[in-house]
């Protein structure tokens, strides 16, 4: 008889059991529904967070730019109302009107003569008031109180202080032996006179806003300086002004930007006069599109002010922004 081979018994794999606290793996095919869920509803929260400002920006900035865009290729009744479609005509006719290049000087001396007269007093007030001496507070008090006064109300004090005969100027300069200054209505002292005027009333916010970088330089930088024989005015020039200069770039583009949207004081004090020797860019605007009802003229002009505004912005960050000096 054939001996029988034994066969070797072939152990059983057993069977793994599985924890129901031990979660299952992901599918390789992509990601799981419940994680797809999870981010709809974080891009939806997020959406429902950010539709109110984006309603507010589509309601004021967006649409009258679209409205602006559409009337400029437009002409206007004598009621505002849009009469034909005229292509870029209001462009033409406004770079070849004589108001236009003089508005545009006009702007650029306001600008001159504005900005960096704020954007300095701004900065000695702001190093002055650094400093921790007894009764600064009261400094600090009367350097920002003209960020509290709005634009027609600052506009009616000067115009008290610039009345040629019972103005305050004027009878200081008398008292001295000078000549009163007819400040408002001589063609060569309006546009000084209106920018005195704003050099005031910007100097509170660029104050706050330079006191504020500088209180942000750590004390031990100043007290190193100190220690290595370094003077008030040195410290100033290498090593505040370097460490402040983020927050000076943008004081100085936002301080252009204003400049360029001055309307109020003009408006109140001389009206672009006289002999338009104030009659910045968005005067002119005003006159024409709310005064003359040229809605197109008045959008032409409005397009072309926000392409100069853009393109000095762009050569501000291209040019000046090499020399800030970020920590």
């Amino acid at each position: 008889m054939e001996k029988l081979e034994k066969s070797t018994p072939v152990p059983l794999k057993k069977k793994e059991s599985h924890n129901p606290d031990t979660p299952l793996p992901r599918s390789a095919a992509g990601p799981s529904k419940t994680a797809a869920l999870a981010r709809f509803r974080e891009g939806a929260l997020a959406a429902a967070f950010i539709a109110p400002a984006l309603l507010l920006f589509g309601l004021f900035l967006f649409y009258p730019l679209i409205q602006s865009v559409y009337l400029s290729l437009h002409s206007t009744n004598p009621r505002g109302q849009v009469a034909n479609f005229v292509g870029l005509a209001n462009f033409r006719n406004l770079f070849n009107s004589p108001g236009f290049p003089n508005s545009l000087l006009v702007t650029l001396k306001f600008i001159l003569f504005t900005v960096p007269a704020s954007l300095a007093f701004a900065l000695v007030f702001a190093a002055v008031c650094r400093a921790k001496i007894r009764g600064m507070k009261i400094f600090r008090f009367v350097f920002a109180l003209p960020i509290a006064v709005s634009v027609s109300t600052g506009s009616i004090m000067w115009m008290v202080l610039f009345h040629p005969t019972l103005g305050t100027l004027n009878y200081f300069l008398g008292k001295i032996g000078l000549t009163p200054v007819q400040w408002l209505t001589d063609p060569n002292m309006a546009l000084l006179s209106i920018s005195l005027m704003t050099v005031w009333m910007n100097v509170g916010f660029l104050f706050i806003l330079l006191l504020g970088g500088m209180q942000g330089v750590p004390e031990e930088i100043y007290e190193s300086a100190k220690i290595d024989g370094s003077g008030p005015v040195r410290t100033f020039w290498r090593l505040t002004l370097p460490l402040v200069s983020p927050t000076l770039f943008f004081a100085s583009v936002t301080s252009v930007i204003g400049a360029f949207q001055a309307f109020g004081q003009i408006n109140i004090l001389t009206k672009g006069g006289p002999v338009n020797s104030t009659n910045v860019l968005v005067f002119k605007l005003y006159e024409d599109a709310f005064v003359n009802f040229r809605f197109g003229v008045g959008s032409a002009q409005a397009l072309v002010l926000f392409a100069i505004v853009l393109l000095i912005t762009v050569l501000q960050f291209v040019f000046a922004e090499r020399k800030v000096h970020y920590q």
